[in-house]
């Protein structure tokens, strides 16, 4: 267990408990050992923690920001050396670990579904069992096979052996089945709802996202050999369970509630791109470019409406004026940046991460970890490549409300969503398009932009769409990373487990689901 995290509870619950001398002096208590945390606390703590490992903060950056980068989405404007790790891929075992963070936070969880029935809080055990399974999602699509079965037990397991990746996917399912089995069980008490920073307690909406979790983990595998009737079969369970899936809002951690003006306290993507808590802007808010790739696309298609919410014009967002440009927002005056380029496109010129994402003043927005776009693009191509399973709506209309939902999150009129039926545009009018399933990938991918870079590069990975162009600073034409290194973390304590996964190349050894 993370000994800091606990002290750091304990220390909370210890605050609001009186003693007397009696038990002070009581020769039964051991005083070097550590007092027992409060799930509660430690659940609102892993959450916090969640957000910042996958935004990252001021002090560094999270899971989700490459994802941004190698998919195609952002690139770094210039005025800064160029970032080779990022952007000509040479990195070691030594870069990218987000590998020990979340195993930290991955202990946190753990601790609540271990204690939560002993401290009569057992609505914290579902909530748990479904970050739980976020996570580890999130980890075998950046490293492969991980320790699973053998993983969280503190000092039980000190050298955990690895799972094969595979079987870590489907041991998620079975998970996130418990999880639903738990939230159904185990109403959150009123006293304990503001613990969660997630949905303040609504067990039905934390089941919504548990299946919709599960809809992710499905879909990334249809491209495997032999998984059509698993996962059929598994889709036609979430419709039989009958809770849903997240529909018309989103996902997100802290939020008004949570989310303080006060250093440490920020939303953290607010915090690493925007602005401190005294509205300062911060200097990173001139290192994320939108790419010319992006850009691009959408003006091509007509999609202006979402590119003004993904982007601010060239010199970004006016001081005096939060949530609106400095110069006229017209569509001359946004301009991408070439993906690794490393001089001649200053923030001047450039379009700076939009309003969607950072608005002076802003900052505590929720931290969305999944959309209700997702979602529906997800039950899209459900539907698309099994036409037989359960799911009550057709694939045209699953991806049209996702294209709907995409115009929402942004802060874009919704007309402008509709506008699209009929107007014969490929990967946006679904009747005109001529390959259904590269339009589902194609909108997804808008839809993740500035939300959610890790599915991004996932979704990338595994469909090969859209088709974006190398980094200027890499040569070869297809030399693309297709995952991390294990970290020299885990090679220095786990050596004979890491060196049992073979020889890694992270250019050609691909994950399960990466098939072509």
């Amino acid at each position: 267990m993370k000994l800091k995290t606990l002290a750091i509870a304990a220390f909370i619950v210890a605050a609001g408990t009186s003693c007397d001398t009696k038990s002070f002096l009581d020769i039964n208590t051991n005083p070097n050992q550590l007092p027992t945390a409060s799930p509660s606390y430690v659940f609102t703590n892993a959450l916090n923690t969640s957000a910042r490992n996958i935004a990252g903060n001021n002090d560094g950056g999270g899971s989700s920001e490459i994802g941004f980068y190698w998919s195609g989405q952002w690139t770094q404007g210039n005025g800064y050396i160029i970032n080779t790790a990022q952007f000509a891929y040479q990195y070691t075992n030594g870069d990218f670990n987000y590998w020990d963070p979340y195993f930290d936070n991955l202990e946190d969880y753990q601790y609540v579904i271990n204690n939560a029935d002993a401290n009569n809080q057992k609505y914290l055990k579902g909530p748990s069992k479904v970050m739980k399974a976020m996570l580890y999602q999130q980890l075998v699509d950046m490293y492969g096979n991980v320790p699973f079965t053998d993983a969280l037990k503190a000092t039980a397991s000190l050298a955990p052996k690895f799972d094969d990746q595979k079987t870590v996917y489907e041991g998620l399912i079975s998970l996130l089945d418990e999880a639903i089995v738990d939230l159904k069980a185990n109403p959150f008490a009123s006293a304990f709802t503001g613990s969660d920073i997630v949905f303040n307690g609504n067990t039905t909406k934390w089941a919504q996202f548990a299946n919709s979790l599960k809809m992710r983990i499905l879909i990334r595998q249809t491209k495997v050999s032999g998984r059509d009737t698993y996962i059929k079969t598994e889709i036609n369970k979430i419709v039989t369970e009958g809770s849903g899936f997240i529909t018309g809002a989103e996902v997100g951690i802290g939020g008004t509630s949570f989310y303080l003006a006060t250093a440490g306290k920020l939303n953290p993507v607010y915090d690493r791109w925007g602005y401190d808590a005294n509205g300062a802007k911060r200097a990173l808010n001139n290192y994320p470019r939108l790419t010319k790739f992006l850009i691009d696309n959408l003006k091509a298609s007509g999609d202006t409406l979402r590119m003004k919410r993904i982007a601010y014009a060239n010199g970004g967002e006016n001081s005096s004026t939060p949530g609106v440009s400095t110069q006229k927002e017209i569509s001359a005056n946004y301009s991408g940046t070439p993906f690794g380029v490393s001089s001649g496109y200053l923030p001047a010129n450039t379009t700076s991460l939009g309003p969607s994402l950072l608005v002076k003043g802003e900052y505590n927005r929720p931290y969305i970890i999944m959309t209700a776009s997702e979602v529906q693009f997800l039950l899209a191509e459900a539907k698309q490549r099994y036409s037989d399973v359960t799911l009550p709506n057709t694939a045209k209309a699953y991806f049209e409300e996702g294209i709907l939902q995409s115009f929402r999150v942004l802060g874009a009129n919704t007309a402008g969503a509709a506008a699209y039926k009929g107007s014969g545009i490929q990967n946006y009018d679904w009747d005109a398009t001529t390959d259904k399933l590269a339009a589902i990938a194609i909108q997804k991918w808008i839809s993740f932009v500035n939300f959610n870079g890790l599915e991004a590069w996932a979704e990338y990975r595994r469909t090969n769409l859209p088709v974006i162009p190398q980094s200027v600073q890499v040569p070869e034409a297809n030399k693309r990373p297709l995952r991390f290194f294990y970290p020299n973390t885990e090679s220095g304590s786990n050596s004979a487990n890491v060196t049992a996964q073979g020889t890694i190349d992270v250019f050609s050894t691909k994950l399960f689901w990466d098939v072509d």
